[in-house]
């Protein structure tokens, strides 16, 4: 099993003719995921790497049947495009764009809270590597070379260290069930606690890595619902111990503003809820091997 995606998944990609779209479509036909259909407004008719593009999602929906989509649309429109393909019944949404502005964030998840649960979209991202289920399907820009399938769910605020931890993994022949990125804006669509959630319910997955960072609430709300509901062994790493107060590091979202925003904070709400955290990012791996091994 895998959560969020797999092989039955039917993926459009909203904002295909760019060019790094267009790159990364190709790396994903490539890699296996059903890529069935791309949306760019007035460029309906057109093909990229063989796949047809939409004028609108729900047009690419009625004709493919997808139920995934990947945003790669600039910042100013990129709000839209979200709350377009949630309007279009689209399950699962990978929002790749850096820069929405943190207003149209709390608009997009506003509105997709206008549905019930059980027909809500689920969104990861913004200013995410996407989501990868090793041998299954990618739906991002991550490397799906350095990913083993295996037993590891691994959950990321940060898309390099989320592959530094695979490429780990791999040395030691140590697979991943699902990577999932949440993205490092201050406002995402879905938090550690949501993924944590599915990566219990998970068959598949034996043991949870997060990659957490400085910023916000995100790692200490973690912690408690971790400590409360998550009966697998979690392993973490929290970027940023050496960084100051009060200044932004790396993403957006990495402003340290209040009590428990600090890595030396984080460490220690996470230690104290049972989490083995890792030292450093050059031991992510072995420290999850060493977990798996006293499972």
């Amino acid at each position: 099993m895998s959560i969020l995606l797999d092989r039955d998944s039917r993926v459009i990609v909203q904002g295909i003719t760019g060019r790094m779209a267009r790159f990364h479509t190709k790396d994903m036909l490539n890699y296996g995921t059903n890529v069935v259909g791309g949306v760019v407004p007035g460029k309906g008719g057109e093909t990229v790497e063989g796949v047809p593009v939409f004028d609108t999602v729900k047009q690419a929906v009625e004709a493919t049947g997808a139920d995934a989509s990947l945003v790669f649309v600039p910042p100013p429109f990129a709000a839209d495009s979200i709350m377009e393909a949630a309007d279009a019944g689209i399950r699962y949404c990978v929002c790749i764009t850096d820069g929405i502005p943190a207003q149209d964030m709390i608009r997009v998840k506003r509105y997709m809270y206008r549905y019930p649960k059980e027909k809500r979209m689920v969104l990861t991202g913004p200013n995410c590597a996407g989501t990868i289920s090793p041998g299954k399907a990618l739906l991002g820009i991550m490397p799906g070379h350095i990913y083993l399938p295996g037993n590891v769910g691994i959950i990321g605020r940060s898309g390099t260290l989320g592959y530094e931890a695979a490429a780990q993994l791999k040395e030691r022949g140590i697979g991943v069930s699902t990577s999932v990125g949440i993205g490092g804006d201050p406002i995402n669509g879905s938090s550690f606690k949501d993924i944590l959630q599915r990566f219990e319910e998970d068959e598949d997955t034996h043991v949870i890595a997060m990659i957490g960072e400085i910023g916000g609430p995100q790692e200490a709300e973690a912690a408690e619902y971790i400590r409360d509901h998550i009966s697998k062994p979690v392993v973490a790493y929290v970027a940023g111990l050496t960084a100051p107060k009060g200044r932004t590091m790396g993403h957006a979202g990495a402003i340290i503003s209040a009590f428990g925003e600090s890595a030396s904070e984080k460490v220690e709400i996470l230690s104290a809820a049972g989490v083995t955290v890792a030292e450093n990012p050059a031991v992510i791996g072995e420290t999850i091997a060493r977990v798996m091994e006293a499972a």
